[in-house]
């Protein structure tokens, strides 16, 4: 009597099957495998770095609530030294002024917030300039242009926290 011959799982080499064939099959499944499992590593770190990012975005924005008030005191200490810089009595005390100011802008920026300072020419900006004045220009290309800042503005997480007083150029005609 003979025994049943138990089922040989499909990696078993048969011995009736030419070698290459057999090897060649078992290349074949072996690197279909790897294509499956590098797709699902490809997913997993996407999915990763997705989390990854939203929990650096979140904590930026827990980070930026809890700094706002401390960026606007910041911001007005920024606004008082450069008030100073510019009343200053010798190059001495305007240097010494300037330089806090800096000083303070950077503390500002690591915060994350941002001093917006418009220069004369620059477009105005709705968002973050607010027109504290109307001035007339001749030139057509100038209008709707600063011509001066009063006050520079804050920005925080890309928000107008307090916007910058400029005066704009308004084009008219005669």
């Amino acid at each position: 009597m003979t025994e049943p011959v138990a089922p040989q799982p499909e990696h078993h080499l048969d011995p009736i099957a030419p070698q290459g064939s057999t090897a060649a099959a078992l290349l074949a499944q072996l690197a279909e495998r790897i294509e499956d499992l590098t797709r699902v590593i490809a997913r997993q770190a996407t999915t990763i770095d997705r989390l990854a990012d939203e929990a650096k975005a979140r904590a930026q924005r827990d980070r930026t609530g809890a700094d706002l008030p401390l960026l606007i005191e910041l911001f007005a200490l920024h606004t008082d030294t450069a008030a100073c810089a510019t009343t200053a009595e010798s190059p001495r005390e305007r240097e010494a002024f300037d330089a806090i100011t800096t000083r303070i802008e950077r503390l500002i920026v690591g915060r994350g917030g941002s001093v917006i300072s418009p220069r004369p020419g620059d477009t105005f900006d709705s968002l973050h300039m607010e027109a504290a004045e109307v001035t007339t220009t001749e030139t057509p290309d100038a209008d709707r242009t600063v011509a001066t800042t009063i006050h520079p503005g804050l920005t925080v997480s890309g928000r107008s926290v307090r916007p910058a007083a400029v005066v704009v150029r308004r084009y008219r005609t005669r």
